[in-house]
């Protein structure tokens, strides 16, 4: 076995592990769901309803996915429980395609504006400074110069551990210290990657939403002092979930999608929770591809969101 197909190997089981309880929870109800019988009924479809809504797949999202599976069973006649779910990996592959129907389940490193900015949010403890780090690692495994931006000055420690995740991706960081003006910090970040010839900035941000007003000035004061720097900066703004909140998630989602463009999301903690549905269902609700999932603590437990890859394991293939 080569290089590549032993990587893909380990990914493919650390992805395993990662969903192993949403896809116990899942397979075990869809399996009671059909004890004593051989095809799906109308009755099966119901509880098939109820288990991903209780999965967090959520009410809209679970709703098309139904009734797009009740005309193909109405159409096939005898679906069986393996035909079923099959019926469901499809629906949801093709419901997550419609939101990026052109991203790449590689890692993109290459971009045409050097240095590409990156913006990252989210609100505290989601997971945020931790995925800065792991995704300033895999940049920096694919050979790009990175720099890091701590514009989460309002938070006490929130430099100190970014300082921390820059140490172990081996990366520079920008930073003023505690209660600096983010705008500054990142007006720094971005002049510092430009001036040394950096590929990728990455700068975080601080996660309040108490005050969406006073958040909206905050991200859009930094927005424009980037701008002067790098023209379109941010190029991109990835925001930062915990999947295991499940539905709370899709609120932070809808509360921060509000506020700004969001290119894509990052959800964190997969490893430790049976919500991995909520994958399915933020990105659908929001029209937001997911970029990112993440499966444990470690520096490369940041994985690219592979479409087909995140359904046949959390489905079982």
């Amino acid at each position: 076995m080569g290089f590549l197909e032993k990587l893909g190997l380990k990914k493919k089981e650390k992805l395993d592990e990662g969903v192993e309880k949403s896809r116990d929870g899942l397979l075990n109800k869809i399996g009671k769901a059909f004890v004593g019988k051989d095809t799906v009924d109308d009755a099966i479809l119901d509880d098939l309803e109820e288990i991903l809504i209780t999965s967090d797949v959520g009410v809209n999202t679970t709703i098309e996915i139904i009734k797009k599976i009740e005309a193909r069973v109405a159409k096939d006649k005898y679906v069986t429980q393996d035909e079923l779910q099959t019926m469901l990996r499809q629906e949801i592959v093709d419901l997550l395609e419609d939101n990026a129907p052109d991203k790449p389940a590689e890692f993109e490193a290459d971009f045409p504006v050097k240095p590409h900015i990156i913006l990252v949010v989210g609100v505290n403890g989601v997971g945020k400074t931790t995925t800065i780090g792991k995704l300033a690692h895999l940049y920096k495994k694919a050979g790009k110069k990175v720099i890091m931006g701590a514009a989460d000055t309002f938070r006490a420690a929130a430099v100190d551990q970014l300082t921390i995740w820059s140490e172990r991706a081996d990366v520079p960081i920008i930073q003023q210290g505690q209660n600096a003006d983010p705008a500054s910090v990142a007006y720094d970040t971005v002049a510092a990657a430009k001036a040394r010839g950096s590929d990728i900035a990455l700068i975080d941000t601080a996660g309040r939403l108490h005050n969406k007003k006073a958040l909206m000035e905050e991200l859009a004061k930094i927005k424009r002092v980037m701008g002067k720097v790098v023209e379109g900066a941010p190029h991109e703004v990835i925001l930062v979930l915990d999947a295991s909140t499940g539905q709370n998630a899709l609120q932070q989602a809808r509360a921060f999608t509000e506020t700004v463009d969001i290119t894509g999301l990052a959800l964190t903690k997969l490893d430790g929770t049976a919500k991995g549905g909520i994958v399915i269902g933020v990105s659908h609700e929001l029209s937001v591809p997911v970029k990112y999932i993440g499966l444990g603590e470690k520096i490369e437990d940041l994985q690219v969101f592979a479409r087909a890859d995140f359904v046949n394991a959390l489905f079982g293939e």
